[in-house]
């Protein structure tokens, strides 16, 4: 058997764990259970582990393990270096593999040992060699092929119905065909079960973005593509960018995941797109347009704004400076020349203003930050915070040039420009105007069509992008 599948010398370990149901990075594991296979014969081991955490009651009634059970098991550093002899130099073997492999590998690294083996999940192996079933969970797999259940749910009782699947497949199939099959499995990038090859197929390692869409319900069947709305069936779980997209994509698709967003991405994902950019700038433009259209649950960042605001700095009739809250909505952000900060709340526009009024001993009532009687002295200089201004103590003038000094780090940049211009990146051009950007033309047609288009609303993120991408790329006229 070994010769026919070319396997590792150390030969097969059909692998099953048990866990709280906790993130690989603690020690969440419950119970372990190995069936080794090699020339030798065939030798079973298992032990319960103690994790670091109690186990909720759902998993208590799924597996018969209680904290009673686990109280006096040993830590998995106690039965690494046990586990690790099993496993080293043999093709793991788990169902959804990923999951038992990522676990293992984590728990083993904090324990000072590293281990690589290469990895076969029988998920996939079904797939593949049952095409006609849609199905392939271990309880469908025990109906399919008659498997004797010894321990439902138990580490060694599962690993060893892995075991009875394998040489069931070798009874019905020639061992040339499941050599074949297990060698494409387990030379090609790990992908999750769900997830068709066809869909990486095509990816190109060149600038871009990529978007996961899950299941919005049960049984979505999708393809590969490179638009970018979801079908009634998708959900937008994703949207990311790389200057090397397949790169990128098949790293969130590693065997020993390291957080468990990352786990849980891969476990939704069900579909592929991605849309190529010229360069770096266009794929980060493009991934800012993209997440707020279309709202990912996966995406903490680049969130729509719609309450983006900043400081404007002015002076009143008498000519002391004042502050104002200014909303986006109200006015072109990208043509004003006295306006500081772009906050995406209130709060948090409210809050920077405090802390720079204590960073630097300015009046809070004079920032309008609180409401306090003219000519009195306000709170923060009873507290030292405030050189006097509130009562005369410090000049209205001396007061707002330190204000103007505390604020020059956070002054919004001027549009340099009378109107619109170009940011060349490779043969694209990425149409920008008051920090807005337009869209990216690589034609005339286009160019013309992005100038009598409408502007879309200021955007932070997009901003941001852009006023580093004017110090890179050069600009062009329009």
């Amino acid at each position: 058997m070994n010769a026919a599948l070319r396997l590792p010398p150390g030969g097969l370990a059909f692998v099953d764990i048990e866990t709280t149901g906790g993130p690989s990075q603690r020690e969440s594991i419950t119970e372990i259970g190995i069936v080794q296979v090699d020339e030798d014969g065939v030798r079973e081991w298992s032990t319960l582990v103690r994790p670091e955490s109690r186990i909720p009651d759902y998993i208590q009634r799924l597996t018969g393990i209680d904290d009673d059970m686990v109280a006096h098991a040993p830590a998995f550093a106690e039965i690494a270096d046990a586990v690790f002899d099993r496993l080293d130099g043999r093709l793991f073997i788990a169902h959804n593999a990923r999951f038992d492999h990522g676990h293992l590998r984590a728990a083993l690294r904090r324990a000072g040992l590293d281990i690589r083996p290469q990895v076969l999940c029988t998920v996939k192996l079904s797939r593949r060699l049952f095409p006609d079933h849609r199905r392939h969970g271990l309880d469908h797999l025990i109906e399919r092929h008659g498997l004797a259940v010894a321990e439902r749910h138990r580490a060694l009782g599962d690993a060893h119905l892995l075991w009875q699947f394998w040489q069931k497949i070798h009874e019905r199939f020639p061992p040339g065909h499941i050599a074949a099959v297990v060698r494409e499995l387990i030379g090609h990038p790990s992908l999750p079960p769900q997830l068709d090859p066809e869909q990486i197929a095509g990816l190109p390692d060149s600038p871009g973005v990529y978007l996961f869409y899950g299941a919005r319900g049960a049984g979505t069947e999708a393809g590969a593509g490179t638009g970018t709305e979801p079908d009634a069936d998708s959900l937008p779980l994703y949207i990311g960018k790389s200057t090397r997209l397949r790169s990128r994509v098949l790293s969130h698709f590693a065997a020993d995941h390291q957080s468990d967003r990352e786990l849980s991405l891969s476990q939704q994902v069900r579909r592929i797109e991605w849309i190529e950019t010229a360069g770096e700038i266009g794929a980060l433009l493009k991934e800012a347009e993209l997440v707020k259209r279309l709202q990912p649950t996966h995406n903490r960042l680049l969130r729509r704004n719609r309450d983006l605001c900043a400081w404007r700095l002015s002076t009143d009739m008498i000519g002391d400076w004042q502050l104002e809250l200014v909303h986006a909505a109200e006015l072109d952000f990208g043509r004003r020349d006295d306006l500081y900060g772009l906050f995406r709340s209130r709060r948090e526009a409210t809050h920077r203003l405090r802390a720079l009024a204590r960073d630097h001993a300015l009046c809070p009532p004079l920032l309008g930050l609180d409401k306090h009687p003219q000519g009195t002295r306000c709170f923060d200089f009873q507290l030292k915070r405030c050189r006097g201004a509130c009562h005369g103590g410090e000049s209205p003038q001396a007061h707002g040039l330190r204000l103007i000094e505390a604020l020059h780090a956070m002054k919004v940049r001027h549009w340099p420009w009378p109107g619109a211009v170009g940011l060349r990146e490779g043969e694209a051009i990425h149409v920008v105007d008051g920090w807005r950007w337009l869209g990216t033309a690589t034609d005339e047609a286009r160019l013309a069509e992005l100038l009598e288009s409408g502007r879309p609303a200021f955007d932070l993120d997009i901003y941001k992008i852009l006023v580093k991408a004017v110090q890179r790329l050069p600009v062009v006229r329009l």
